[in-house]
């Protein structure tokens, strides 16, 4: 599994705005891509910063979003976003929502099922 972490600030009293796009243009354009998972998103308390964290099944498929559908994406926040965002993209090692069994054992070169598998799923 595949996370895309993406970090923006958003424009004063536009967390309700941010929230509303998020909803009912991003999350559902999400859910048409290939390998798209799950989609969890964090506002700050302060209403000045939001995270993004978006999962899929493979990295060739969150790269596939990001050059083909992400500018779109873009074009739709513009409204609620103040200066640049900041992405990052990470192998998923845990989740309680997912299993992925598979990917702790690579990341500790270890057989599913061994000793050392089980440790990393803790």
């Amino acid at each position: 599994m595949f996370a895309r972490h993406v970090s923006m600030h958003l424009k004063p009293n536009s967390v309700g705005e941010f929230s509303r796009t998020m909803e009912k243009e991003i999350i559902p354009e999400l859910r048409k891509q290939r390998g798209f998972q799950d989609e969890i998103t964090f506002i700050a308390s302060e209403g000045t910063g939001a995270v993004a964290i978006s999962l899929w099944d493979r990295k060739e498929n969150a790269e596939a979003y990001n050059r083909a559908t992400y500018p779109e994406v873009l074009k739709a926040l513009a409204k609620v976003l103040d200066g640049d965002l900041h992405i990052q993209t990470y192998e998923v090692a845990n989740s309680t929502f997912h299993t992925i069994v598979a990917g702790a054992a690579a990341w500790n070169n270890e057989a599913p099922g061994s000793a050392g598998a089980a440790k990393s799923a803790l």
